[in-house]
């Protein structure tokens, strides 16, 4: 069943990242898709946390299908005030879930709120449980059974001090499960946070990039994938593949469409990329290279170098990224050619183990640092990180720093341009030491 209506869509990301998201989906609805009108596109507003928008159906699809940054597309069905858990039950229960779906699918119900009066957030989201299978239950006597891990519907409620919000996922899996990965490897970077990040660093392909901890390779990944035009849900499905509502024939045109387009940058060359990596594990190159053949991509250099070491991959400046492993990380990935590790006795309030000034961290981030001021002049370097101590760890001062939300964790994105005179003078007193003004 096919519905031109424009629906009220939201599509959560990382925090920080609201702004490159609504320029993302401005872009996803210009494309022309086959089989289909012009997507019918309305921008709303950014709020903390994500991107409202409406339009129909081809809108919907793309954004999950071709959106880097966004972690979900929401479809919003009702929206009212509420004082206590029996008005969001009533809310729930008159809505016309069957629909959407019937009771044959599974079910899963997850709520979040801000500054709810509500006592018990698990109450709340059991009374939006019942009043779904309820409402179900009456208009077709039966009921969906509850599964939590693989569901083939997702309800989300979402609470402010006064409001409640109902939405139909139309994701699934989050949009930040590519399907190509198929190791992690340590602390891994989310793709759609990696996306972000190299959208807020102002890469565009062609432009040099190079990561030289690149890990089982997500900053890699993602900008190939972003330099190819090879769509970052091709190879996985989605939520409103369940739901009976979705343009079925717009959605196999556009599917078709980005397959075709993935299998034909085969040919692609990796000079033409100009895409980067280096680690110093062997291992962790060897998961990358999985990943990226998973991907979709062509061989893409990658060598195994201590960051310490690394050299420019090219004669044209362009853009180092970083997500620099540390404390464990650092002990796992090893030390290099420069000396062994020793023992680390406690973590700092910026979650980095240090026993004494000259521990391994502070001496990795220095000659980190020094490498990228001497061997890098003319480049741009992006390093995400959540110890705002950094900059002064590598002895080099900031020009911007981004904040930015990796899940919980709070971090900054800082970009340094590399020119003469950007290594930052050590205290004496305090080796390794920031001297940037507090936030």
């Amino acid at each position: 069943m096919h519905s031109p209506t424009s629906f009220d869509f939201f599509a959560p990301c990382p925090r920080g990242l609201e702004a490159a998201l609504a320029a993302e989906l401005a872009e996803i609805a210009a494309r022309p898709y086959p089989g289909a009108a012009q997507a019918v596109f309305s921008p709303g507003a950014a709020v903390p946390g994500g991107v409202h928008f409406r339009g129909g159906w081809t809108i919907g699809m793309a954004a999950n299908l071709h959106s880097r940054i966004a972690s979900r597309v929401l479809l919003k069905i009702a929206e009212r005030a509420y004082r206590n858990e029996q008005d969001i039950y009533a809310l729930a229960a008159e809505q016309q879930w069957e629909a959407w779906f019937s009771a044959k699918e599974t079910l899963r119900v997850d709520l979040t709120a801000i500054k709810s009066p509500l006592r018990s957030l698990e109450f709340a989201t059991l009374r939006v449980k019942d009043a779904v299978c309820d409402r179900l239950r009456q208009v077709s006597g039966a009921r969906p059974n509850v599964d939590t891990v693989q569901p083939d519907v997702r309800v989300f409620a979402f609470l402010t001090a006064n409001a409640c919000t109902l939405y139909l996922d139309t994701s699934g899996e989050p949009l930040f499960k590519r399907g190509w990965r198929l190791d992690k490897g340590a602390a891994p970077l989310r793709e759609n946070l990696a996306a972000g990040i190299l959208r807020v660093a102002g890469w565009t392909p062609g432009t040099p990039l190079y990561d030289p901890m690149c890990g089982s390779g997500t900053f890699v990944a993602e900008a190939g994938q972003m330099a190819l035009g090879i769509a970052p849900g091709v190879e996985r499905r989605f939520g409103f593949e369940k739901l009976k509502q979705y343009d079925v024939s717009a959605w196999q045109a556009m599917k078709v469409e980005a397959l075709d387009a993935k299998r034909a940058v085969r040919a692609a060359t990796t000079d033409a990329l100009q895409i980067f990596g280096s680690d110093i594990s062997g291992d962790m190159l060897e998961k990358a290279r999985a990943n990226l053949a998973r991907a979709g991509l062509p061989a893409i250099a990658l060598k195994q170098l201590d960051a310490r070491v690394m050299t420019p991959p090219t004669s044209t400046p362009g853009i180092v990224i970083a997500n620099p492993p540390y404390g464990e990380r650092i002990e796992v990935r090893g030390r290099g050619p420069r000396g062994e590790i020793r023992e680390r006795e406690h973590h700092d309030g910026d979650g980095f183990r240090r026993a004494q000034p000259d521990a391994p961290d502070a001496e990795f981030f220095q000659a980190f640092g020094d490498a990228l001021k001497k061997r890098f002049s003319g480049w741009h370097a992006f390093v995400l990180t959540a110890d705002r101590k950094l900059p002064g760890l590598m002895r080099l001062r900031e020009s911007t720093k981004t904040p930015l939300f990796n899940g919980a964790l709070e971090c900054r994105l800082f970009r340094f341009d590399l020119v003469t005179g950007s290594v930052k003078p050590r205290r004496p007193s305090e080796p390794g030491t920031d001297d940037t003004r507090p936030e």
